[in-house]
């Protein structure tokens, strides 16, 4: 069976970090792009950030950039995203999403056909 765990998530206060962790099962991550997305409640799902699995990195979008980085570690089949100095902001269901080789350009949903279930942080004021 193939799919997508996500888990690390948590409730912390602003100011806080957390590390949550994407873990491929029934396939490797080495030929994969793998894109972390977040949604809130009555927003649509948007992009965070993205590794090809060359290991470039893709940014979709302003709000975490000098506070998330993405990393990935293939012996472990595991793909990172590290939350720094947290904001209510940025409180949501995360999930990781994964495509053959290349980041999507813009951060469609629709470019990743792999997907997990998701995992909720939420950040207190």
């Amino acid at each position: 069976q193939v799919h997508l765990v996500e888990s690390g998530g948590g409730r912390v206060q602003a100011g806080d970090s957390l590390t949550l962790s994407c873990a491929a099962s029934g396939f490797t991550l080495d030929d994969y792009a793998i894109g972390w997305f977040r949604q809130a409640p009555g927003k649509e799902r948007e992009g965070v950030l993205c590794i090809s699995s060359s290991d470039g990195i893709t940014s979709y979008t302003d709000s975490v950039k000098g506070r998330f980085t993405i990393s990935r570690d293939n012996a472990k089949n595991t793909v990172y995203l590290q939350m720094n100095s947290l904001k209510p902001e940025d409180t949501a269901r995360y999930f990781c999403a994964g495509a053959l080789w290349y980041c999507s350009g813009y951060g469609d949903p629709r470019d990743y056909d792999k997907w997990g279930q998701g995992t909720q942080v939420t950040v207190l004021p």
